[in-house]
């Protein structure tokens, strides 16, 4: 009986070290996909995220001495968790991503979570403003409120850019160019694109420089080098533009499903809409692979039934 806690100790500190040291290899893989993969920091985080659920699930066991079955229990897991469909496909293509990180520093020999299969995810048609509610939407900041041109402004260049969140949120004064009606735009991987700016955007960005931007600049302290500004001078988050997005869209009664990306999904279908390439709608959203950009010609009801009258034999 004596000699009982003197074999589980050296199990329990064998178990933290296990979990500190998996945690550890998730941690360097953060550090390699930003800085040998250029992956952007939400992208990275995401992972990393993904991964601290992993090691929920891990406990004292060691990703080497998993198999296939064991690691279809955590897929279970995570449908247990009532994660969605898309969450769960996500988490395991993260581990995945581990598995084969632990392979390329020689860690594990075999990849079992490759064997795994994903959920089938059914392709959602995204929801798309219409030009009502737009106007309404880029009225909705009253100009008796404290920051109403530069929110604004941010409407307005969501749906002139169609960019991300996170690349309005990054966008330098260096990197608008009103004069020329385009700006400089960093996305996934760091990559750079140009992309127009409308007449409204600019005229709306142009009177938050004049009357807003200069007191933001100097609550601050310093000069910062950001477009858009909090109320202490420093960059407007991109939690923090999510957020001013969806009090607008409440204002105008809008559903509460939709976000800044919403604003991404209609400048795409307007553009297609309005007669643009597929192709020219990738290169302005950034997208790697044009089936990406695809989903949108499925959107908008009006194009698909002039193709279907300009083609079907009995339209």
């Amino acid at each position: 009986m004596a000699t009982m806690p003197t074999r589980r100790k050296p199990k329990r500190r064998q178990a933290r070290h296990a979990c500190s040291e998996t945690a550890r290899w998730c941690d360097a893989l953060a550090d390699y996909l930003r800085s040998q993969c250029f992956l952007a920091e939400n992208s990275v985080r995401a992972y990393r995220r993904d991964l601290d659920r992993f090691l929920l699930w891990l406990g004292d066991r060691e990703p080497r001495e998993l198999t296939v079955h064991e690691l279809a229990d955590y897929a279970a897991w995570l449908h247990q968790q009532q994660l969605a469909p898309a969450s769960i496909a996500r988490n395991l293509v993260s581990l995945k991503i581990f598995y084969r990180f632990l392979q390329l520093e020689g860690e594990v020999r075999d990849n079992p979570v490759e064997l795994l299969g994903s959920p089938k995810l059914w392709q959602r048609i995204p929801h798309v403003l219409s030009p009502k509610q737009l106007r309404e939407l880029f009225e909705s900041p009253r100009i008796d409120e404290p920051l109403w041109r530069r929110d604004r402004a941010l409407l307005e260049l969501l749906y002139a850019t169609g960019c991300r969140a996170s690349e309005i949120s990054n966008l330098k004064l260096a990197d608008i160019h009103l004069d020329s009606g385009f700006c400089r735009c960093l996305g996934k991987g760091d990559k750079e694109r140009i992309v127009p700016v409308g007449r409204r955007a600019i005229e709306a960005i142009s009177a938050y420089l004049e009357h807003e931007r200069p007191r933001l600049a100097t609550a601050g302290g310093s000069t910062p080098p950001w477009l858009l500004l909090s109320r202490r001078g420093k960059r407007l988050r991109r939690e923090r533009i999510w957020e001013l997005f969806k009090k607008y869209a409440a204002r105008i009664g809008a559903s509460d499903k939709v976000s800044p990306h919403t604003m991404r999904h209609t400048f795409a279908t307007h553009m297609l809409a309005g007669g643009a390439d597929l192709r020219q709608v990738q290169e302005l959203l950034g997208h790697a692979n044009i089936a990406t950009t695809q989903i949108y010609t499925h959107v908008d009801p009006r194009r698909l039934k002039r193709i279907h009258r300009q083609f079907h034999p009995r339209a």
